[in-house]
């Protein structure tokens, strides 16, 4: 299971430190956070304490409402708690008696000026992102006409040429050769390697720096994936779909990415080739079915016909 450091959440969410024990190496492997007001009106029963802890201006304002003993109580048995984290947002005023508990029980205390809503979503994305199952895959990732396309096939088959010649189309690069791929919230994305970001091979070339060649528009940092696109070698006993109505999938992670197989040979502009299928797929998507206008087609055919008779 992945984790990471809550010194990664304070310096990337900007996070002001009002308490944190020396030596803190506290891990997080949970994207979700819990906002602990039943926990301070008494009840422990489902206490989420494994997840951040955030505290909001209706948190702060019943704790204000709470009598020395009770409040003393109530922070005592949350601070007891192994909890990762407590957030006080709004940059709120902090009750002395919270500082007292975390530093009693040793636990992570911090301050941000985010609201609420804002920053807990921000954090579970944040969260979401960096521990999101991943793996390297070869090929090169392309956005096509808003379609994350990513290209596989043999060493030499071509696909970054096919990739530059989708680029001087306006097509946009997010990934060559060593392709970072993400899922998040069900949804897969690809990535590059901060080495190789932004960077092209091309045999007999070498590499090329694409967004200097081609500009901020021609490149993408990250990009969903819904289409896998696989170069093979031209096989004349080999079968290839010629309809295109039954549709191919490939298990990313767990989910269902469309996949479609184009064979490579002399003559074929396999760029084009990849932003009709880009295309094609982006109908299906909103709702157009060539399968059933080819049998309204058909149907129609037949109808003259008979009249015809």
């Amino acid at each position: 299971m992945k984790a990471i450091s809550i010194n990664e959440i304070i310096e990337t969410l900007k996070l002001e430190i009002i308490h944190m024990p020396k030596d803190c190496k506290i891990m997080l492997s949970n994207s979700e956070v819990n906002r602990p007001g039943l926990q301070l009106a008494g009840f422990f029963d489902t206490f989420a304490f494994e997840r951040i802890q955030i505290i909001g201006k209706t948190e702060t304002n019943y704790i204000e409402t709470l009598n020395g003993d009770q409040k003393a109580n109530r922070l005592d048995k949350v601070f007891s708690y192994p909890i990762p984290a407590v957030i006080v947002t709004t940059d709120l005023p902090i009750d002395p008696t919270m500082i007292y508990c975390a530093k009693k029980h040793n636990r992570v205390l911090f301050r941000c000026e985010d609201k609420t809503s804002k920053f807990s979503s921000k954090l579970v994305h944040h969260l979401d992102e960096m521990l999101a199952p991943e793996k390297t895959v070869h090929g090169v990732v392309m956005e096509v006409y808003g379609v994350g396309v990513l290209i596989r096939g043999k060493s030499g088959i071509g696909k970054s040429e096919t990739a530059l010649e989708l680029i001087k189309r306006g097509h946009r690069l997010v990934a060559d050769d060593a392709v970072v791929v993400k899922k998040i919230d069900h949804e897969i994305f690809c990535q590059s390697e901060p080495l190789t970001r932004h960077l092209l091979e091309i045999r007999g070339v070498g590499i090329i720096d694409v967004q200097h060649l081609y500009g901020v528009g021609s490149v993408k940092i990250k990009q969903q994936l819904i289409l896998i696109v696989d170069l093979e070698d031209w096989s004349e006993t080999a079968y290839y779909d010629r309809l295109g109505f039954d549709d191919e999938y490939e298990k990313v992670f767990d989910v269902n990415i469309n996949r479609v197989s184009i064979p490579v040979r002399p003559g074929r502009n396999i760029a084009t080739i990849v932003e009709v299928a880009a295309m094609n797929l982006r109908q299906k998507l909103l709702g157009y079915s060539i399968e059933e206008e080819y049998n309204r087609r058909v149907e129609m055919s037949k109808v003259n016909k008979q009249s015809n008779d």
